[in-house]
Parts: structure tokens; sequence; C-alpha cells
């Protein structure tokens, strides 16, 4: 845990043309453009749902494709009322109607007007290549046929798609470290890593002193714009992030991860779209289901590897969730204790500590939330 940055270590993408294509993809699906998918089975023209409107699909149908549908989530269809498909599905579009692929999308009040078919591993793979742009995780999808006027369309491969996360983790490596005090913990050194989860880079927070010898105090946190810098007053992550790196201070050190996995997982725009709905009486779970999300999208594999490569093999894990704590188990790490880290309930963030409660386990005192009973998120 030295400050002495090292030579940073030759990149897989660098070496394997296949991740740089799922790379580009993202940011084509990002942008609002579509992207060809590929696979021995077939290939596919695929568009995310966000910003489509009548000039994208008249770009759209110029491009020739065949039996045009719309890719859901299990998710989303679950909340238009079908059960029976966890990997998601497709309906037909017989013609490309904004509207309609809108309310079949986001639309709270929606329902399924025709049959939902099974999905092949192309779309899967559109789906999962939404999921990792960050974007709504729904597609309008068309086969490529001979002669298709695709030419001009970034290709990329099923394989590689269904591979990048995997890719992603063995990328993962330190390039940048150095002291950043920080009141009320002046001995602090951020260490930033790339790879691993989300769009951006990756960042340990490492307080005073621990000893990687030792078991070291961790929190796995993710990042939240809303609560942890503009003090939001829906969530309790503020508080956590704050009161984790002073008990760390105040005691043996510890280090924070601080995730880039916003809204779990979704994304800030997703997470405001569910802010959305979450005004309009959805609780947070629900409102993310709306969306075509489930309850949650994040993975803490990259997580326990950042630890690893910090030299740290036992963690006192300080969380309210119990999912982190198995994410460590299975990653390798020994989780020698596990301790809570309690937000302030408010009138706004109640029923969000609730739902978390009662609908995914994490340990939260049930006596703290009865002075705002009642209160909406």
């Amino acid at each position: 845990m030295s400050h002495q940055l090292s030579p940073l270590p030759m990149p897989d993408h660098f070496r394997e043309p296949e991740l740089i294509d799922v790379e580009r993809a993202l940011s084509e699906v990002r942008a609002g453009r579509a992207v060809r998918i590929d696979s021995p089975a077939g290939s596919i023209i695929a568009q995310g749902v966000e910003g489509f409107d009548a000039l994208q699909a008249a770009r759209f149908d110029g491009l020739g494709t065949a039996k045009k549908r719309l890719v859901l989530t299990g998710a989303r269809l679950r909340r238009l009322g079908l059960l029976d498909r966890p990997s998601g599905g497709a309906l037909a579009l017989p013609s490309l109607d904004p509207a309609r692929i809108e309310a079949l999308a986001l639309h709270t009040d929606a329902r399924l007007d025709a049959p939902v078919g099974p999905l092949v591993a192309p779309d899967l793979a559109a789906l999962e290549l939404a999921r990792l742009a960050l974007v709504v995780p729904a597609l309008i999808v068309g086969n490529a046929g001979a002669g298709a006027g695709d030419q001009h369309l970034l290709r990329v491969d099923v394989a590689a798609i269904m591979a990048f996360r995997a890719q992603s983790l063995r990328s993962l490596r330190i390039v940048g470290r150095a002291p950043v005090p920080l009141e009320g913990a002046r001995t602090t050194e951020f260490v930033v890593f790339r790879g691993g989860e989300g769009l951006r880079d990756q960042v340990a927070v490492i307080v005073g002193k621990p000893d990687p010898a030792k078991p070291v105090t961790v929190r796995l946190h993710s990042a939240c714009l809303t609560g942890d810098l503009f003090g939001s007053l829906k969530c309790d992550c503020g508080d956590q992030l704050r009161d984790t790196v002073q008990a760390m201070a105040a005691g043996d050190g510890g280090i924070l991860l601080y995730l880039d996995q916003e809204g779990r997982g979704n994304g800030i725009a997703n997470k405001i779209r569910a802010y959305r709905l979450q005004a309009q009486g959805f609780d947070t779970y629900d409102a993310d289901e709306v969306l075509g999300f489930d309850h949650d999208q994040r993975h803490f594999d990259f997580a326990a590897l950042m630890l690893k490569q910090l030299g740290v093999s036992q963690v006192r894990l300080m969380t309210n969730n119990p999912n982190k704590i198995a994410a460590m188990v299975r990653a390798g790490l020994d989780v020698v204790s596990d301790h809570r880290i309690l937000g302030r309930p408010t009138d706004e963030n109640v029923r969000y500590l609730a739902s978390k409660r009662d609908r995914q386990g994490h340990f939260l005192d049930t006596d703290a939330f009865s002075q705002h009973a009642g209160a909406t998120e």
C-alpha cells in the first residue's frame, strides 16, 4: 500500500480485438445508433428504444431487415403481466410505430397487444449490450438479410458481447495512486483502477494504515451522485459514505471501494427515471422493474479482485447487504465479520429503507422507522 506508482501492465484489450468491438458497440448504443450483432445462427440489427422517433424508424426501415421485433427483458414482461419469460421475449413489429414501442417498453399502464415469442442468442446479446451501455434494456431488432443496407454499421460478435464482463474483469489494473488528505481522515490514499463494471474508473480509498496481513475493515460503496455529493434525502448513501470513512479513521484504518455502479448498476439516467416513477408511488424495486431491470444489476467480483490486488485476503465488512457478504465469500475472501453502517431515516427515505429490508433482506433496524411511519418515497 505504498504511494509509489508501478509500471502499468499491458491491458488485455490491446491484444483482443473483440473486446475493442464491444467497447465501440457500447458507444454506438449509448449514442442511439444501430449495431449489427453476428452469430453462427444468423445476424441481427439492434437499436435501443431511447429517443426512437419517426426519423429513426425510417432509417431502421432503410437497413432492409426482416422479422422486426421488440425485445424486452423478463422484468419488463412481468410488469406487463407475463410471468413465464424470465429471460425475456420478443413482440413482432409489423410496423415501426414509435408511440407503440415506447409504450410497450416504458409506460406504466401499457398492456401486451401481441404474442410474445422466445429470444434467440443474438437477441439475448442485444439485451446484454444495452445493460452494459446503461441504457433502457429494450431494443428494436430485425434479422439482417443478404445485401442489407447495413454496411456502415459497427459489427460485433455475440460471443464477444457475452464474454465482455469476464474479459473486463481480467483487465482490471491499477492506473494511479496518490495521498489525498480528507477532513477527519488526513492519512488517506486514493488508488484508481481501470476495468471491472461500469463505464468509469473504480477507486479504492485507503484510510489510515490498515495492515493487509490482518483482517481489514472494508466497505463496498456503489457511487450515488444524488446522495454522496448533493445530500439527497431519498437514500442513506451519503451518510454511509461519510460515516464509514470517519469510523475507519477513528479505528485501525480500512478500505472503502467507491464503485461505478450508480442506481444498483443501472446508471444515473435510469436511476433518475426510477425516481420519477417513485414520485408516482412505485417503490424502488418496482420502479426499476417498470424500466426492465431486475432488483439489483450489480456484480462484486471485480471489487474482490481490487482488494486482492491491494494484498487483502481477510475483511471485516461494513454493510447491511447480505448479497455483498455472499459475493465476497464466493470470490475467495475470508469475511471474518460483518458490521452495520446505518444512515438517518427521514420522511423521504424511510420507504426506500423499508423496501431494502423487506424485499432484499438488508439488515436494518425496524424500530428506527417507527417515527416516520406512513411516509412515502
